[in-house]
């Protein structure tokens, strides 16, 4: 396996983890408080003479969720009291370059979510490979080797709505101009079944990208953040890009990957996965569920 590739796997399994605690403490701050008698008797839907209570339904919950959740939780607590214990950081620095590659590559997702995440992964990361040392000259071979992974090419966050002619682009445009939402109008509009339920998003497109036409990273170039564009013709019609955000190109050198480098040949060379449970003994850790 590729480095390119497990860093990806790597960085996807804590975000989908970390996205998944996010979620639950979010939700956690807005509960209103209800007493057991309440949780007990309350009910909370009725389907014709039956009802739910909302004891049977945070059962169900926790016989679904209750484990895995409770587990993401305690995970989330442990490396930041471990990151807290060995003095270990992440500067903001750190966090906005492994944000801006990652927005590079997949969709964007809420920044501060994605910062939060970043940060996660990275602690955990120095907290498992902390006492490794890999050796100057191979973490530079690396470097050398895998140049591409540490360059970001300019890339535009762009949203589009396909339509079949281009009288039908030029009322868009018009309604556009008029106030209507280019996501509501790519849901109810577009005929790229693909992107038009997420309002027409088609994330980052970069020069390599090769699923995206020319004219888009042609036109994409000349728009402002939050400019859309006058209609254009595609091999499936006519289309109306919108420009979200513009991310600017850069090369890292070494010295500014270099900890990365580290920890990702230090995580290569370890047996099993990317985990936090071997740190639970570490924290005297237990839990509702036991062993």
């Amino acid at each position: 396996m590729s480095g390119k590739t497990l860093w990806s796997v790597i960085f996807c399994l804590v975000i989908i983890n970390c996205f998944t605690v996010g979620y639950f403490l979010s939700k956690e701050r807005n509960v209103i408080p209800v007493s057991s008698n309440d949780q007990t008797s309350e009910t909370i839907a009725t389907i014709g003479e039956t009802s739910i209570t909302r004891e049977q339904w945070m059962a169900e919950l926790e016989s679904r969720f209750g484990k895995e959740t409770l587990k993401e939780l305690i995970n989330i607590r442990v490396v930041e009291e471990l990151a807290e214990k060995y003095k270990i950081t992440v500067s903001d620095e750190v966090i906005e370059r492994e944000l801006a590659v990652y927005k590079s590559m997949y969709n964007s997702l809420d920044e501060g979510t994605w910062r939060d995440q970043i940060r996660y992964s990275i602690l955990l990361e120095e907290i498992l490979t902390r006492d490794v040392t890999i050796p100057e000259k191979e973490m530079k071979a690396f470097y050398e080797k895998n140049k591409d992974l540490y360059n970001i090419d300019v890339s535009y966050h762009l949203s589009h709505i396909i339509v079949e002619t281009e009288n039908e682009a030029d009322l868009i445009v018009e309604e556009l101009k008029g106030g209507s939402s280019f996501e509501a109008l790519a849901l109810e509009k577009s005929l790229d079944e693909f992107t038009a339920n997420s309002g027409g998003d088609i994330g980052f497109v970069s020069k390599d990208n090769e699923f995206i036409s020319n004219e888009y990273l042609e036109i994409a170039p000349k728009l402002s953040e939050g400019e859309w564009s006058d209609p254009f013709k595609v091999e499936t019609g006519y289309a109306v890009i919108l420009l979200h955000e513009r991310l600017e190109g850069k090369s890292y050198s070494y010295e500014d990957v270099k900890e990365q480098i580290r920890r990702q040949i230090a995580l290569e060379q370890m047996d099993g996965s990317v985990t936090v449970e071997p740190l639970w003994e570490e924290m005297n850790v237990t839990w509702f569920y036991g062993k």
